[in-house]
Order: structure tokens, then C-alpha cells, then sequence
């Protein structure tokens, strides 16, 4: 991307930023080496940038029956359904580095049900897409279908909460036209 647009909306010097949420973006810098454009923009209110990031750790951090690489799944093949550039890109960058496959993100965003997955996890996207678009159909035989596939309730937790928190994600980031950085795109492309 050869244009520095981050957010139609201001986006603070990172030296006027309050401190805590200045170290968390160095600390990503820091391990990253790039500060990764949704940080910026959601440093426009810092309020929400703690509670995003917040809630994004608590879903995606944490341990469980499902894996890193599984989380990001979620992420990206919802994203793609909400049609938001920077979470496919982004959050697809890091499903290639969790799973240790350069071919896996595109493939769960192009169309997950041809991609090179478990049942189990085609099971997992069908509801998570499910929860993404027409939620108010979810019903026991969804929950029954996938207690088939090994999810606990707990687990069905975690896939409705990583699919209907980055539905937020996704629409601000397509209001605010935010750009996915450039260091995304090549990513985890040669494991």
C-alpha cells in the first residue's frame, strides 16, 4: 500500500496517546516490527481501545478446546463474509503463522467448505457463519451438531463470542475504511 491513509477518522501522535495504550502499541511494534493499523485507529478513543483489546484477548488469548490457528479460522472466514479487507488480510496473516500452512487463509476466505480442513472445523466456520449472518436461526440442532464434532458448550461460547465480536470489528473497520499494512500480505507465505 503505497498511500499513508489509516482511518477517515483522526488518528493520534502515538507521543500524545495516554501511556498505557502507547506501551501496548510499542510492545506490538516491538514484537511485530510494524505497528499494526488498527491500533492507531482505535487509539482515536481510548476508552474503546482498552475495552476492544480487552475483549480480543479474552476471546482470542485464552486457552481452550479450541486452537489459536482454529480462532483465527473464525476470523477470516466471517470477515470475508462482512467483506472487511483488514481482518481477512490481517487475521489471515496470522492464521497462516498459527497453522503453519501459507495456503490456509486464502482458502477459508475464498470458500472454507473447499479448504483443506477437519470436518470438525468445517462444523466450527458453519456455525460461526451461521452466528455472523441469520444468528436468530441457531437452534439445539446446531448445538448438537457440533457436540457431534467434539465442542462442548463452552467451546460453542467461543465461537459465537470470536464470530460476533469481530461483526463489530468488521464494521468499524469498514466505516472507518481502515488498510490492512503492507507487511501483512506477505506474512507466514513462506513456512
Amino acid at each position: 500500500m503505497t498511500a499513508t491513509h489509516i482511518s477517515r477518522f483522526a488518528v493520534p501522535e502515538l507521543d500524545t496517546m495516554p501511556e498505557d495504550l502507547r506501551e501496548r502499541i510499542l510492545g506490538v511494534q516491538e514484537k511485530s516490527g510494524f505497528i499494526p493499523n488498527i491500533f492507531l485507529a482505535l487509539a482515536h478513543r481510548p476508552d474503546e481501545f482498552r475495552a476492544f483489546f480487552a475483549y480480543h484477548d479474552a476471546l482470542m488469548e485464552k486457552p481452550g478446546n479450541l486452537s489459536k490457528a482454529e480462532r483465527e479460522m473464525i476470523v477470516v472466514a466471517t470477515s470475508n463474509i462482512n467483506q472487511c479487507q483488514y481482518c481477512v488480510v490481517a487475521h489471515g496473516a496470522i492464521l497462516r503463522i498459527r497453522a503453519k500452512n501459507p495456503l490456509i487463509a486464502d482458502q477459508v476466505a475464498i470458500n472454507y467448505r473447499k479448504a483443506d480442513l477437519t470436518p470438525r472445523q468445517k462444523a466450527m466456520l458453519d456455525f460461526a457463519m451461521k452466528v455472523s449472518g441469520p444468528a436468530y436461526e441457531v437452534g439445539e440442532a446446531d448445538f448438537e451438531t457440533l457436540a457431534e464434532h467434539g465442542f462442548d458448550k463452552e467451546d460453542i461460547w467461543d465461537i459465537a463470542g470470536i464470530a460476533a465480536f469481530f461483526g463489530l470489528s468488521n464494521r468499524m473497520a469498514n466505516v472507518s475504511n481502515l488498510r490492512p499494512n503492507d507487511e501483512f500480505f506477505a506474512m507466514g507465505r513462506n513456512i
